[in-house]
């Protein structure tokens, strides 16, 4: 398995859980089987992947003026959208998914976090000479 595909089913399976917690907490997001589940989520991925970005360029004044408010609206929108697209994945309203956007954006946070994966993860390697004077170097 390429290391490539190796990533993408491992975003694939931190969204497919984000969703699934979502699912569990909130009573205006629900699945009929997991096929559904599975493939709300593969959709998510890939309209965040491709749409997320031109919707945000689009918005940019908007995202600033709400001081980011508005990247969870948009992150709503695409759930609404998934929602009416997959059959078997149900998203009752704006309010349900705002909140799971929230939850599904969280979890995320966390799962990538505690998978070593993201923006947020740094490393901080050691240097090759410990007495050149120099700290740890940081590799962003």
């Amino acid at each position: 398995m390429s290391p490539r595909f190796g990533e993408f089913l491992q975003r694939w399976l931190v969204t497919t859980v984000a969703v699934l917690v979502a699912d569990l907490l909130l009573p205006g997001i629900s699945y009929d089987v997991p096929s559904s589940l599975f493939l709300a989520s593969l959709l998510l991925g890939l309209l965040n992947a491709f749409v997320r970005p031109v919707l945000v360029f689009f918005s940019l004044p908007f995202v600033l003026l709400t001081l980011g408010f508005g990247l969870l609206i948009i992150n709503a929108l695409l759930l609404l959208l998934v929602g009416s697209v997959i059959r078997g994945f149900k998203v009752d309203g704006f309010v349900s998914a705002l909140l799971g956007a929230l939850i599904i954006s969280l979890t995320s946070v966390v799962m990538n976090v505690l998978l070593g994966r993201g923006p947020s993860v740094r490393r901080v390697k050691p240097p090759k000479d410990p007495d050149s004077g120099g700290g740890p170097v940081i590799d962003v």
